[in-house]
């Protein structure tokens, strides 16, 4: 069998599957894409239904780790999925009529990051032996709140791995904040940056991309790759829920084989939205992608005008894991809608780092909307919706999903469809819990209080792992500059 290869979306460059997961971002600056997908039948979808996930999720991953055998597969997906809370590790359940909540939280860290980031560094160790690669990973990651507990929690004393989070200073909840400074571990490091999400984001990118820093690096003993979904082997593992989420509604008798499912994605970097367009190329029956974003609009505005602007004031918001303005995966969907073409890809990406912005051309914005829609909500929106869906239906939103309900109900009326839809609850409601409370009309005051105050208004239990954050010592004090960055992971790497 022939591996699979993926290119670069800046210059076409080639690479295995394993060298993807071990660099993260291409030499050329540019993103992995598999040069061509795995294909699956209704018959092959059918097959699914009933299957545990970490089988459903092997099967799916063998297609573009087609080296790993399936058993090898399943085994690293057992050890990845044992620590989520419920047995079916991504379940489905049921909000409204035609409504379902694809329930992503119930990993370690309570958030969507978990499914990807528990598998993702058996996949570099994996990778690794694979390549005879000798030198120890260094993951650098950037968080706007979700990534970096999950990160952290999946590499935390893994082998031959170091790992560094930077967050934004006072742009994540108190609960996400609490998760990333308390994280144990010898081989971690978190530091709160002075800035948003998208200086943390470029921070990243430019150690990534500076040959001095590599050189430091390497004489430490370390290569660089990142956890962020930049890194190939953070975008696949999502693919796969899009997948379990169908067969569990045609087990539910919900759907019909074949009968196309509409999705609605909260989103902000783009890369859980565009697993599912992948999963819908791979031959999953799926309808529209609403892809809901916060005020920070970037991608609703897109979709509608076909310019990318990501050169205005990035809100704070109540939602923090969509504060982002630079969306690193659209990328990825554009180089996909140009044929593979990196020419253009190239053009826009130099363009929007030099102007803050760039144009899509008509043809290509066409194709995007023929799988997208984009739509956003305000905190007000979010909030308001939080409270109606659970005195309704007695389901609690956090506040991310509750942007992709508002999101939900502007794409009702605008098209006229009768599609059943699943909307991705990325993250559990006790990660924001004083939101969540104030929605609900109650006052929020200290962050175990709240958490108990929010559990005695709706009979929902506090997940243990918030339980345990409240009396975990705290472990991480720093804050740098966005410049100090080289300077923190080299004092790091030295002490290490």
């Amino acid at each position: 069998m022939t591996m699979m290869s993926l290119v670069s979306t800046r210059t076409a460059a080639t690479a295995s599957p394993f060298e993807a997961v071990l660099c993260g971002l291409a030499p050329d600056g540019g993103l992995y894409v598999p040069a061509s997908l795995p294909t699956w039948t209704l018959s092959q979808i059918q097959d699914l239904v009933g299957l545990p996930y970490e089988k459903a999720a092997a099967l799916i991953l063998h297609g573009f780790f087609d080296e790993v055998s399936q058993e090898k597969m399943e085994a690293l997906c057992a050890e990845a999925y044992a620590s989520f809370s419920d047995e079916r590790r991504v379940p489905v359940s049921s909000i409204e009529p035609g409504l379902f909540a694809m329930e992503l939280y119930h990993g370690p860290t309570l958030a969507f990051k978990d499914v990807a980031l528990q598998l993702l560094p058996l996949l570099m160790a994996y990778s690794a032996k694979a390549t005879g690669q000798k030198e120890k990973s260094l993951i650098l990651v950037a968080t706007s709140g979700d990534t970096g507990k999950a990160a952290l929690e999946g590499f935390a004393d893994k082998p031959d791995t170091a790992i560094v989070v930077c967050y934004p200073n006072n742009g994540v909840s108190p609960a996400q904040k609490l998760q990333m400074v308390t994280q144990k571990g010898g081989n971690v490091c978190v530091t709160a940056v002075e800035g948003n999400f998208d200086d943390c984001q470029n921070g990243v990118k430019r150690l990534m991309g500076d040959p001095d820093f590599h050189e430091m690096v390497r004489q430490n003993g370390y290569t660089i790759t990142s956890a962020n979904s930049i890194n190939f082997g953070r975008l696949v593992p999502q693919i796969v829920y899009y997948f379990t989420s169908y067969a569990q509604l045609l087990e539910q008798g919900a759907i019909a084989l074949g009968e196309a499912v509409d999705f609605i994605v909260p989103t902000g970097n783009f890369g859980d939205i565009l697993a599912g367009w992948y999963a819908k190329k791979m031959g999953l029956p799926v309808g529209t992608l609403i892809c809901a974003s916060n005020k920070n609009n970037v991608l609703s505005r897109f979709f509608e005008t076909g310019t990318y602007d990501c050169g205005g004031e990035l809100y704070k918001t109540t939602s923090p894991s969509m504060d982002i303005l630079i969306s690193s995966n659209l990328e990825r969907l554009l180089f996909e809608l140009t044929g593979q073409n990196p020419a253009p890809i190239q053009a826009w990406m130099e363009q929007r780092t030099a102007e803050k912005k760039f144009t899509v051309d008509e043809k290509t914005m066409e194709k995007a909307r023929q799988d997208f829609f984009a739509a956003w909500a305000d905190d007000q929106a979010a909030s308001e919706a939080i409270g109606t869906v659970f005195h309704a239906q007695h389901v609690l939103l956090d506040p991310h999903s509750a942007v992709g309900y508002c999101a939900y109900q502007q794409y009702k009326k605008t098209k006229d469809t009768k599609r059943k839809a699943v909307l991705l609850c990325t993250a559990s409601p006790y990660k924001f819990a004083a939101t969540v409370l104030e929605a609900l009309g109650r006052k929020a005051e200290g962050q175990e209080q709240t958490a108990r105050a929010l559990e005695k208004a709706t009979g929902k239990p506090v997940p243990q792992a918030i339980l345990d954050l409240f009396s975990a010592e705290q472990r991480h004090f720093s804050c740098v500059e966005p410049k100090e960055l080289d300077a923190l992971v080299e004092s790091f790497l030295k002490q290490s």
